[in-house]
């Protein structure tokens, strides 16, 4: 479920300045009372690299409120940077910390990022400070160029649970059952390749902070395929680098407070016009009955490496297949939900679930994957009879239930949903109503709760919720009537 959006968006543009030298704050800690270690390593990729850099507090006394500085030797730009606020002039670099993260403590770490471009030689930096402070020298070599490959970090330093698959349930590193109860935070889908931005509305500390409020532990990101992958039809200040990094930087601060990202691929290309059909573009503009070998396959491989060892991090592979109203039959639309290639009524090569599985696994990621059924995954009849090949079984379904959907009864729960949640995690990645009510909601949650099933409500967004479900009215987290009800269910567990 997405809203397209035609009004214009106002685009705020700021402007920075860049300071000959930068003061540093009023909570900073002193130089002289400052041990520091810096290192550095570089993702290149022959013509461009990403640069993550580790910022270790080696002393006693936390560093309150930091700006690390550096200096290239060669003609490296500053594209995008996250984690921090990243500028350049000349070859010196600058980066001060986020609002979200102003202390590193003795002992820890924090991890800041940015993409470059360059020509020539790409020489790591030798010297780092930390507010005015020369770092210990621990930076690493840049690997050698990687045309194909696409840079990869190590997972925040948070305190968001590591979850995989046990059994019927999902887990905690530690084997303790953990129940997803969350929220989608939509807007990365469309906002990019309508060309007004990255997120609709803020995705900041503030705004996560007021979903925490609700108690939930799970944020689900739906993303756009093009914005993702850079292609031309998108604005590039939305898109590839720049796309990339603004959702790793959002789902760093979603994890820094504890909360479980997932990761959804929704909106793909391929022209289609059949039954069905969300519109005729083959531009990733709407909802398509399956997504597209040629797009898809590449862009789970780029998001697998991006975030490969980061399991707090889970895939749903692909929003809401309806290949079946496509080819025409039931048969026929689960064997092309399973196995993509060519489907009936479907003009472009089809990515199915066992080649996005084999995907994200071809990068040694093993993060959770999610897959949603037929009829824009609210079918789950027939997932386990055709459900792909995992060779690390860490696949779960993925459900959605509205008011309006098929399956929006206590009979076809029972029947469909009840006996699958018992034999692998089912995940409700989109659960609502169109009424700005919670009728539908007050029989469904509690169920789910039975069950143990998950759930992530659509959406943390401020639309009419008359017209569809909407949480808030207000990004400060005041409820809608449709999202009073979810919240207070929430209080209650």
């Amino acid at each position: 479920t997405t809203p397209v959006r035609t009004a214009a968006l106002a685009a705020a543009t700021a402007a920075c300045t860049a300071l000959a030298v930068l003061p540093l704050t009023a909570s900073a800690a002193p130089a002289a009372s400052l041990s520091c270690g810096v290192t550095y390593t570089a993702s290149d990729w022959g013509s461009g690299f990403t640069a993550d850099i580790t910022i270790t507090d080696t002393g006693t006394t936390p560093i309150n409120g930091w700006t690390l500085g550096y200096t290239h030797t060669g003609n490296q730009t500053l594209q995008n940077g996250w984690n921090g606020t990243w500028t350049q002039t000349g070859r010196n670099v600058t980066v001060t910390n986020p609002a979200y993260a102003p202390t590193i403590d003795p002992g820890t770490a924090y991890t800041t990022s940015a993409t470059f471009s360059y020509t020539g030689t790409n020489t790591a930096p030798s010297t780092y400070t930390v507010n005015g402070t020369t770092c210990g020298p621990q930076s690493g070599p840049s690997p050698s160029p990687t045309p194909t490959s696409t840079p990869t970090t190590p997972p925040p330093a948070g305190s968001a649970p590591a979850v995989h698959v046990a059994g019927a349930t999902l887990a905690k590193a530690d084997g303790t059952p953990i129940t997803l109860h969350g929220v989608n935070r939509s807007g990365a889908e469309f906002m990019c390749v309508q060309g007004h931005g990255i997120f609709d509305g803020p995705a900041d500390q503030a705004s996560v902070t007021a979903m925490k409020s609700w108690r939930v532990n799970a944020v689900r990101v739906p993303l756009n395929e093009d914005c993702w992958l850079g292609h031309s039809n998108v604005d590039p200040a939305y898109a590839g680098t720049a796309y990339i990094g603004a959702v790793r930087s959002y789902v760093d601060l979603l994890h820094r407070n504890g909360l479980v990202a997932v990761l959804d691929l929704h909106w793909t290309d391929g022209a289609y016009t059949g039954p069905s059909a969300g519109c005729s573009d083959a531009a990733a503009t709407c909802q398509k009955p399956m997504p597209d070998a040629a797009g898809a396959l590449p862009f789970w491989t780029s998001v697998a490496q991006t975030f490969k060892g980061d399991d707090a991090t889970v895939f749903d592979l692909f929003n809401e297949p309806y290949p079946s109203r496509a080819t025409g039959g039931t048969d026929s639309g689960w064997a092309c939900w399973r196995d993509g290639g060519t489907c009936p009524g479907i003009g472009f090569r089809v990515a199915g679930m066992q080649a996005m599985v084999d995907a994200v696994r071809s990068t040694g990621a093993d993060n959770v994957l999610l897959l949603g059924g037929l009829e824009y995954a609210n079918d789950l009849s027939r997932w386990a009879a055709y459900r792909p090949t995992d060779p690390l079984h860490n696949l779960a379904a993925s459900w959605h239930s509205y008011n309006f959907n098929a399956c929006g009864t206590g009979s076809c729960w029972d029947a469909q949903i009840g006996p699958l949640a018992a034999q692998v995690p089912v995940v409700t990645g989109e659960l609502g109503e169109n009424d700005c009510a919670h009728g539908y909601l007050d029989a469904l949650l509690p169920w789910l709760d039975r069950h143990g099933v998950s759930y992530l409500a659509w959406a943390w967004n401020t639309w009419d919720c008359g017209s569809g479900p909407a949480l808030i009215s207000s990004y400060d987290g005041t409820p809608t009537g449709f999202g009073a009800g979810y919240r207070a269910h929430l209080a209650g567990l």
